[in-house]
């Protein structure tokens, strides 16, 4: 049963049509799933933290049966005792491995390496670069002082790249940043922020995989791929907190074919986030929670940024976050587009906004302008067979802009239940600004 808060829609509801009929007793009718247009890419209160992940159904890391090819750290110099810094080490056995004429592999051993700010750049010999094996735990400096800028550690120009946790044990990432990091002032509660700093930043990187792996307590982004294509991620575990400042768990930002699976993340923003300039992204069988959960955007803070097209979320479980999928755009964004995004078949357990599209975007009041509507159009958004329970008042919020309408919204067999069932229904169903086209089938929130 759905209820429409009149109050909030008489101002466009000249230019809204809605393919269902909504009232206080309305049921809809079982309707035919319409053909969808995008096809599938080949991704606080109280929620538990997510479990490392396994490495049961991944191929096993084979190492040289010798020496030959293999380059360890800690034949460069790197100790493995959490206090030596291991940088210059870690960068003649990468330039050693890399410059290799034959097949070749970077390894860090078991062990506890302090390592600061390190690129591990291409091209390699042939474009050949060595394939990573990773079985110690890295941990960075703690203090923002010892990063020159707003990265730990840098993957560039590398083709066929593959980073794993070798067998056994999944090995951590450790950014240390709840020593300092996150007791400064946080950028979603002030414009004065400090500089985020991402642990793991991969930029032109292409035909890469990233498997079982753990990243945690980031300063800034845990993972970001940026100007990146035909990546797969998957057995991966990011965790921090949930009040854990500015800390998404993976971010997309213009690439392509980046393919996540399989991976567990909770942090103290978006578990996922997609950017501007991203196409071709799947999201799947991922656990999110805690977090702000897995969204698209934000968009339209810059000028110039561009479309976003065929996004593929599906078979998640969202557990505990602020919100469950959303599409966020700021106020005042110039001219964008996103669409042929898909939503289908998630699992909501006590979210916040489970799903939300929201045109008025602006943390800590940052926004140019909040009265000007965001030029981002939105279009061709799916969200299907998304079940479980929300703690808010709308289980479905639509905050469209009024400069360009959202269009052609689909939402197919939701069913969303209140964490408290005796409150009004009325006003679970959140529109605002201008819908050209809402499709609403089989559903109850």
């Amino acid at each position: 049963m759905v209820a429409l808060g009149m109050n909030s829609s008489v101002a466009f509801l000249s230019f809204l049509y809605i393919t269902c009929v909504m009232s206080a007793s309305w049921q809809p009718t079982p309707a035919p799933e319409p053909n969808s247009p995008v096809s599938s890419p080949d991704p606080e209160a109280n929620s538990p933290e997510p479990s490392p992940a396994t490495l049961a159904d991944s191929p096993e890391t084979q190492l040289p049966p010798t020496a030959e090819g293999l380059f360890d750290v800690t034949d460069y110099g790197a100790e493995p005792d959490g206090e030596t810094e291991t940088s210059s080490a870690f960068l003649e056995a990468w330039n050693a491995a890399c410059s290799h004429n034959g097949d070749t592999t970077f390894y860090i051993p078991e062990g506890t390496f302090l390592l600061g700010p390190v690129s591990i750049t291409g091209p390699c010999h042939n474009n050949q670069p060595p394939k990573i094996v990773i079985k110690g735990t890295l941990m960075a400096p703690p203090n923002l002082s010892a990063f020159p800028d707003t990265n730990w550690i840098v993957f560039q120009d590398l083709h066929g790249i593959n980073i794993s946790g070798g067998n056994g044990e999944v090995p951590n990432i450790d950014a240390q940043g709840e020593v300092e990091a996150w007791k400064r002032n946080s950028c979603s509660k002030s414009e004065k922020c400090n500089k985020l700093i991402t642990s793991l930043r991969f930029n032109n990187v292409s035909h890469g995989t990233i498997s079982n792996i753990a990243v945690s307590n980031s300063k800034g982004f845990h993972v970001a791929f940026l100007d990146c294509d035909n990546i797969n991620v998957y057995n991966v575990s990011i965790s921090s907190p949930g009040d854990s400042p500015n800390t998404d768990g993976i971010h997309v930002g213009m690439s392509t074919n980046i393919n996540i699976t399989s991976s567990n993340i909770g942090a103290g923003d978006d578990c996922i986030s997609i950017g501007p300039g991203s196409s071709n992204i799947s999201v799947a069988d991922v656990k999110c929670g805690p977090g702000h959960g897995i969204s698209i955007g934000s968009l339209g803070k810059y000028t110039d940024e561009e479309d976003v097209v065929g996004i593929n979320v599906r078979n998640c479980t969202i557990t505990g976050t602020q919100n469950g999928v959303r599409v966020k755009t700021w106020p005042g964004a110039p001219a964008s587009r996103a669409s042929n995004l898909m939503f289908t078949d998630i699992v909501m357990i006590n979210v916040s906004n489970p799903i939300i599209i929201d045109q008025e975007y602006c943390p800590s009041n940052s926004c140019k302008s909040t009265s000007e509507p965001s030029l981002v159009k939105l279009s061709d958004i799916h969200f299907k067979n998304i079940s479980g329970t929300y703690n808010t008042e709308s289980g479905v919020t639509l905050l469209c802009s009024s400069g360009v309408p959202c269009e052609n919204i689909h939402l197919i067999d939701i069913n969303l239940n209140p964490t408290e069932p005796e409150t009004p229904r009325e006003g679970r169903f959140n529109v605002k600004g201008v819908v050209n086209g809402l499709e609403i089938l089989n559903s109850s929130f």
